[in-house]
């Protein structure tokens, strides 16, 4: 019997696993699909010749992550590539801002705009040097992260106090409009928010727009080279050298429940696995509404979970090009993200419509590059691209007046994919001729290929405030422990919530191995036949 269950086969799955394999214990995880890694795959769908990510592609956080970084995955295999810029926004009057490792390139940029808005850039720059060390750790560590606040606030204060809490609070917009006189300061950060599902309005925005541009400017975007599922694959790699075992094909209906504890899980084809302990890499919704039998939650987690708000929802193309993007703008020719908005406006356009459940008829896309992020993925002189938008759940009606409903049929999905190119269209006239084959991933097709992608929700919940921190998942839920004991939440759905950097899979690893030691001389034995294995400790 192993000593614990982990539900998922995702990065944060594939994280819980391996630091219970590295403390002694004996770990199986269990994956519905036919192939580890939830949403950090690729595969040769489009053109046997191009490598294109099912899901996600870039990767800033685990790039900053503490997590990922501790597992030394670079011994398993994991090689990181960068775009020569990390980010550009054109505009369809030339404009073009540029996020770029390089800070002096990127205040340049923004001095196109506005001179002097590249010393402000450089001054929130300064500002997160200063709170980066206190930031990075309250974000990776469990919630409440006591010392890692404590540590932070002393950091705010040196960086101005309630005047810089103020800031992070803000709307995207409105910051953007108190440190920067022209646009290209301005779309950068509310480019970047829009990566989760806040709008330039969303109070709170501004902050992460912040976060995620700085991140960038700091980490770059990096890509694993050969693609996404290179990350996955030394995570498992990982994980089987320390005698951890992945099982795919095998999809959990439902959780054992004895005594009140949790014991173990039965698949879906019949098989009981007793653990002593479970930890479910899944969605807030599924772990509660379906995995666990109602009888054996308390009646005001059931309550909140009918409140429980998804983020958006997706729908993404991929491209195999016979050519490089032809951006009116040199440099989106150099960044691996391009972001597709001609100004604020568009974009408060956008998210607005959105809040109307309408399909916005210019959508706001996020254009990924990853030819020119790494040159394995397709042939010389071609591009592996993609992209995607946000649309709402639950649609009323398509601001363009194309019939878009929201069944996601073939009619849909290719009204869809036509609009999403005529908007690269408008800052790369020629892109369509380029196009040697397409796929589209609608939202049913993005969560019959994950099921934590509910509705095609890539972030495991709203990044909104009101289910951040301690009300994410559910208010007074902000650890990983669930109300059951033995029973961790692992997936994004927990603090601190979506992208790939390991954190809420860490956080219920260690809190199991707080809570449940393995057993007396048996756990002894197997942490030291362990170390014999893999030797030293790093």
């Amino acid at each position: 019997m192993p000593d614990a269950v982990v539900i998922g086969a995702g990065p944060n799955g594939l994280v819980a696993a391996n630091v219970l394999a590295d403390a002694g214990w004996n770990v199986e995880v269990l994956e519905e699909q036919p192939e580890p890694g939830g949403a950090v795959r690729h595969d040769r769908g489009v053109d046997p010749a191009f490598v294109n990510d099912l899901f996600s592609s870039f990767y800033p956080l685990a790039a900053a992550s503490p997590v990922l970084a501790a597992l030394r995955l670079e011994d398993h295999g994991l090689r990181w590539s960068h775009a020569p810029s990390v980010l550009a926004h054109p505009l369809t009057d030339g404009g073009c801002a540029v996020l770029d490792r390089n800070l002096d390139t990127t205040a340049a940029s923004l001095d196109t705009f506005e001179p002097g808005d590249g010393a402000a850039w450089q001054r929130l720059h300064q500002v997160w040097q200063g709170l980066r060390p206190g930031l990075l750790d309250a974000l990776f560590t469990p919630f409440p992260p006591l010392r890692a606040t404590a540590r932070l606030a002393l950091r705010l204060r040196a960086a101005g106090g309630l005047r810089m809490a103020r800031s992070l609070v803000l709307p995207v917009r409105r910051l953007g409009e108190e440190e920067f006189r022209g646009q290209g300061g301005r779309l950068l950060l509310a480019g970047n928010a829009l990566h989760a599902d806040l709008a330039p309005e969303s109070a709170g925005s501004g902050g992460f727009g912040w976060l995620m541009a700085m991140l960038g400017q700091t980490y770059g975007f990096p890509v694993p080279a050969g693609g996404s599922g290179a990350l996955t694959s030394a995570l498992v790699r990982r994980l089987e050298s320390r005698g951890g075992r992945v099982r795919c094909g095998h999809r959990v209906e439902h959780v054992v429940v004895r005594g009140g504890r949790a014991v173990g899980v039965r698949t879906a084809g019949g098989d009981a696995v007793r653990a002593r302990r479970a930890v479910p890499d899944v969605s807030v919704p599924a772990l509660y509404g379906e995995l666990i039998d109602p009888a054996h939650l308390p009646t005001q987690l059931l309550d909140d979970l009918r409140r429980f708000q998804w983020d958006f929802a997706t729908f993404k193309v991929d491209w195999a090009l016979d050519g490089p993007v032809p951006w009116q703008t040199e440099q989106a020719s150099r960044a691996g993200t391009v972001h597709l908005a001609d100004g604020m406006d568009e974009l408060i356009r956008f998210t607005a419509q959105i809040a109307m459940r309408q399909v916005p008829d210019r959508p706001f896309v996020i254009f990924g590059q990853m030819t020119t992020s790494d040159a394995t993925r397709s042939p010389q002189g071609t591009e592996s691209a993609w992209a995607y938008t946000h649309i709402p759940h639950e649609i009323r009606a398509d601001a363009a007046d194309e019939g878009i409903n929201g069944r996601w049929d073939t009619k849909d999905q290719e009204l869809m994919a036509d609009r999403v190119e005529r908007q690269v269209e408008r800052f790369a006239p020629g892109f369509r001729t380029l196009i040697r084959g397409r796929r589209i991933l609608a939202p049913p097709t993005l969560e019959a290929l994950d099921g934590n992608l509910a509705g095609g929700a890539i972030n495991g919940g709203t990044t909104a405030m009101h289910q951040q921190l301690v009300f994410r998942p559910l208010p007074g839920t902000g650890r990983p422990e669930t109300p059951l004991p033995g029973l961790y939440l692992a997936s994004a759905g927990a603090h601190p919530g979506g992208g790939v950097h390991g954190a809420p899979g860490a956080n219920a690893a260690r809190a199991a191995l707080r809570r449940n030691r393995p057993p007396g001389l048996a756990g002894a034995q197997r942490l030291l036949a362990h170390r014999d294995r893999t030797g030293a400790r790093r």
